[in-house]
Parts: C-alpha cells; sequence; structure tokens
C-alpha cells in the first residue's frame, strides 16, 4: 500500500467514525431516554455529541486537500464551476432532505402536499455547502495563509458582533443572539427550525461564518499530514497544535463561552483541537503501529458518507411518518415493542445501534459493489 492510499485510509476511518457516531445521536429510540453523552449541550457547554458536525466538516476539509492538488492543470472557469456546481448540489439535496417526504396530513386526515412556505432553509448539509464552497474559494484565490487570517479575522468579528448587535441584557441567550435577528430578517419564522419550541436555527447565516474555519482547518491539517504526516515530528506537531488549541479555547470561553448552537469561535477552536488530536491518534495506529484489521468498518461509512448520511436521516423520516397504529409512527412501535423491553436508556441505545448497523450494511453492499457516489 502507498502512503498517500494509507493517508486516504485513515481519512475514510476518521470520517466514517463521524458519520457512524452522527447516525447514533441522530436516532434515538427515544430522545428522553438517551445517555447524557449522547445529547447535545442544553446551551453553554459541550458533550462528545457536539463534535460530531464539527468533525464531519473538518473531514471535508481534510479531502479538499487531495482534490485541491488536481485543480492547479484546470482553467480558473472550470474550478468555479466545480466548486459551484458542489456547493449548490449539496445545499439542495439539504433543503429537499428537511421537505421529504413532501406530504402530510392536514386535520381531516387526508395527505396533501406540505407547503413550500413552510419549509426550512437552512440546515446540516446546507452549511456544509455554504461553508465548503467559501473556503474553497478563499483557498484558490487567496492561498491557504491568507485564508487562515482571514479565519481567524471572522472569528473575532464574529465575537465582537454577537455582543455589540445581540440584546444588551444577554447577547448570548438564545432569543437575544444576534443570528436568530437575522435568520427572522431573511427568511421570516416559517422557515427556520423549530426543534427548539421557538423558531431558532442553530444552522443559521450569521454562525455559518465561524464554521467556515473548522473546514479550512481541515484543509490545512490534510496538507501537512500529506507533507510530513510519515514522520514523528509531524505527528508530533499535529498533537501539540491539538493541544494549543484546546488551550486557546479554554480561555476564551471564560469570554465567549463553548456553544455548538452558537457556533462561537471557542467552540471552533475547541473542536478543530480535539480533532487535530483524535485524526493524529487514527495516523498513528493507522500508519504508525499498521494496525487495520479494525478500519474497515469505518471504512464503509467513510467511502460514502453523504449518500449514508442521507439514507439515514430519509430512512428515519419514513419512520416517522408511517404508522403502525393510530397516532404511534412506525419508529415509536419499533422502540416501545421490541426495545424498550431492554430498558428505557439501554434500549433507546440499542436501537440508534441497530439503525446505524441497517445503514452499515447498504454502505457495505455499495462497497462490495464498488458503488460511490460522489458530488
Amino acid at each position: 500500500m502507498t502512503t498517500a492510499s494509507q493517508r486516504f485510509q485513515a481519512l475514510d476511518v476518521f470520517r466514517g467514525m463521524t458519520l457512524c457516531f452522527m447516525i447514533i445521536v441522530n436516532t434515538p429510540g427515544s430522545g428522553p431516554f438517551s445517555y447524557a453523552p449522547l445529547k447535545h449541550a442544553a446551551w453553554h457547554g459541550f458533550t462528545p455529541t457536539d463534535l460530531v458536525f464539527p468533525s464531519f466538516m473538518f473531514a471535508v476539509g481534510n479531502a479538499m486537500s487531495f482534490v485541491m492538488a488536481k485543480w492547479a492543470g484546470m482553467t480558473t472557469p472550470a474550478v468555479l464551476a466545480k466548486i459551484g456546481k458542489r456547493t449548490l448540489l449539496i445545499f439542495v439535496l439539504g433543503y429537499l432532505m428537511y421537505w421529504f417526504p413532501f406530504v402530510e396530513l392536514d386535520k381531516q386526515g387526508h395527505w396533501i402536499l406540505s407547503p413550500i412556505s413552510h419549509t426550512r432553509i437552512l440546515g446540516v448539509l446546507q452549511r456544509i455547502a455554504l461553508a465548503y464552497g467559501t473556503a474553497s474559494l478563499l483557498i484558490y484565490f487567496l492561498k491557504p495563509r491568507a485564508t487562515v487570517f482571514i479565519c481567524v479575522a471572522i472569528l473575532l468579528l464574529y465575537w465582537g458582533v454577537m455582543f455589540w448587535y445581540g440584546d444588551p441584557s444577554d447577547p448570548l441567550s438564545m432569543t437575544g443572539n444576534a443570528g436568530i435577528r437575522i435568520d427572522k430578517w431573511l427568511m421570516g419564522e416559517n422557515h427556520m427550525y423549530h426543534g427548539e419550541g421557538i423558531a431558532f436555527d442553530p444552522e443559521g447565516w450569521l454562525s455559518t461564518l465561524p464554521s467556515i474555519g473548522n473546514v479550512v482547518a481541515g484543509y490545512v491539517v490534510g496538507s501537512f499530514v500529506q507533507q510530513k504526516g510519515k514522520t514523528y515530528e509531524g505527528l508530533a506537531k499535529l498533537l501539540l497544535a491539538g493541544f494549543g488549541l484546546l488551550v486557546i479555547a479554554y480561555f476564551w470561553d471564560l469570554g465567549f463561552p463553548i456553544n455548538k448552537k452558537l457556533w462561537t469561535s471557542s467552540f471552533v477552536l475547541y473542536t478543530v483541537g480535539l480533532d487535530c488530536i483524535i485524526l493524529g491518534a487514527v495516523i498513528y495506529v493507522i500508519d504508525f503501529l499498521g494496525k487495520t484489521k479494525w478500519t474497515y468498518f469505518f471504512e464503509v461509512f467513510g467511502k460514502n458518507p453523504l449518500s449514508i448520511y442521507l439514507l439515514s436521516e430519509l430512512g428515519a423520516t419514513m419512520l416517522y411518518t408511517l404508522h403502525a397504529e393510530p397516532k404511534v409512527s412506525v419508529y415509536n412501535w419499533i422502540y416501545i415493542h421490541i426495545f424498550q423491553n431492554a430498558g428505557a436508556y439501554f434500549g433507546s441505545f440499542l436501537f440508534a445501534v441497530t439503525f446505524m448497523l441497517l445503514c452499515w450494511s447498504v454502505g457495505y453492499f455499495m462497497d462490495k459493489n464498488k458503488i460511490y457516489i460522489r458530488v
């Protein structure tokens, strides 16, 4: 196996671990009965679950570092077309995913088309699309060093904007932060996320800006790994960089709390620091120790991440939409009649693991048949 393929393997494993954990935390048998580490922090603070989304964005940037070398021999219009097409496609897929299954029951129990006036505009894939597109353009035109400086400036500016334009009494509250005001003005409440009980979008327009830093960091780390990832010096620098970012994030948290739903600047540094350490550990085990017997399970996820993610989300949506009994969805029926017998919390976790394994089996079939869907 060549060095390049080994590094791609480490990337696939890191990305696969992220997606595996993402499916588990997104599809518990019962949300109220999820173990605490499998829930997002209520507001300020951090749980292992809060690392999933930024890690996926970090992996997107990591993959960019391998792809961008191919752009050197392409014309600028061709590169812009690739970036634009991929950004638009991922954004549209995210939008359609939240609109799916496109129908709903009215008060009379009849199926009607879900009104487009109440569809959510932003979301997980939409944030990935916007951050990927912006990071790609910055790196392509301005080169990595200038892009890093711009990202640092964005993190500092975001800190200021949140305090300057938020509610003076509590600028970092869910209802008083600057981001919710911008989202309501640009989209209106009907196009925002309502899972918090109010119109508040954790993937809003303003908080997407600092998330660009996670993608750019992934690119920088990916480029560094390609150059020095096979040396102990390179690995040590990666781990030290991760530790250094954790220290900075710890102190920044005192003035600008770590908060995933606001995607605060301290949250960016904290998650990038953790990702550097985790990726370093994966590279060490795979490339330095040569232990790869455990990797294939995660590689299955890592080779078709977008397809498997969409499958998990759309599959869960269908199970919620279809009803086994009046007012009881198939999703809830399966949990209540099969998994809850193992205990509320453990049964909820077992449901999530089982659902994840079903998604993995589809990914396994795709891999064995050399089916890899790229956008």
